[in-house]
């Protein structure tokens, strides 16, 4: 069993999302350790990129401020080597596919493995790609994290039956973001994932409030979210931490647990 299963080995899955060095390593160094103790049961790291395509406007400052602070893809390397000193939780890259290619793919992905790290998900890389980064994923043990969008339609069930780690479902079209509402026919999209892998799905995009957490997990194996957390960093700055412990115990309570047997 990869490790990414085992967070969804106690029922719904809660996983949050920050992106490295919004506003510097430190306090993401805090944010994911506040985040783990809360009851996170994977956690993404984004690694921030100059043109993140599939990011809205929340997400696209965190990754300049990251990068205005100076973050770089070895810094968070070192991060990720200090965080695995006493991080257990399942944890994963989001990051852009120029960001791994710029680095060198191979090294890239043998350095995730190196330094703790369970899987990558690249959100602008299509599926009919993924062969230019699969095999070095595959060599190392990381998970290439498969994303289903509502345009995916005939191929959801292809990209299924390929996934590895879980399958990040996108819960509506356009960039990430918190929504007041979200439309999309997701019923139809996890029945025809159910049908092909057993691997378990999670949702992500546009959801912020327990009440939507809770409408997701009950659809899914889990609810993903990014946009609200980036927005407390935002407001809190260096404080934070204790801010976003309490939101991650307040969703991951709205997801659900189910006690250990």
């Amino acid at each position: 069993m990869s490790n990414i299963a085992k967070a969804f080995e106690k029922g719904k899955a809660f996983i949050p999302f920050v992106t490295c060095g919004d506003p510097d390593l430190e306090t993401t160094a805090k944010v994911v350790r506040a985040m783990a103790g809360a009851g996170a049961d994977l956690i993404e790291l984004g690694i921030p990129f100059s043109d993140p395509t599939a990011e809205g406007p929340v997400i696209q400052g965190a990754n300049l401020r990251a990068l205005k602070a100076g973050t770089t893809t070895d810094k968070i390397f070192d991060l990720v080597r200090d965080l695995r000193r006493d991080v257990t939780v399942p944890m994963v890259f989001m990051t852009y596919a120029n960001v791994v290619f710029s680095y060198g793919t191979e090294r890239f992905v043998s350095t995730c493995a190196d330094v703790g790290m369970d899987g990558l998900i690249l959100p602008d890389l299509p599926f009919e790609e993924k062969e230019e980064f699969a095999p070095a994923c595959r060599k190392y043990g990381i998970d290439l994290i498969s994303l289903v969008a509502p345009t995916s339609a005939d191929r959801i069930a292809m990209i299924a039956r390929e996934a590895k780690g879980f399958l990040y479902i996108v819960s509506s079209l356009g960039v990430t973001g918190t929504r007041s509402e979200i439309t999309t026919d997701l019923d139809a999209i996890i029945q025809v994932v159910r049908e092909n892998t057993s691997v378990p799905c999670a949702i992500g995009f546009g959801i912020s409030t327990p009440e939507q957490a809770k409408r997701m997990a009950a659809l899914s194996d889990g609810a993903i979210v990014g946009s609200a957390i980036i927005k407390l960093l935002e407001r809190f700055g260096k404080d934070a931490p204790e801010q976003i412990a309490a939101y991650v115990r307040e969703m991951k309570g709205a997801v659900g647990y189910r006690p250990s047997l």
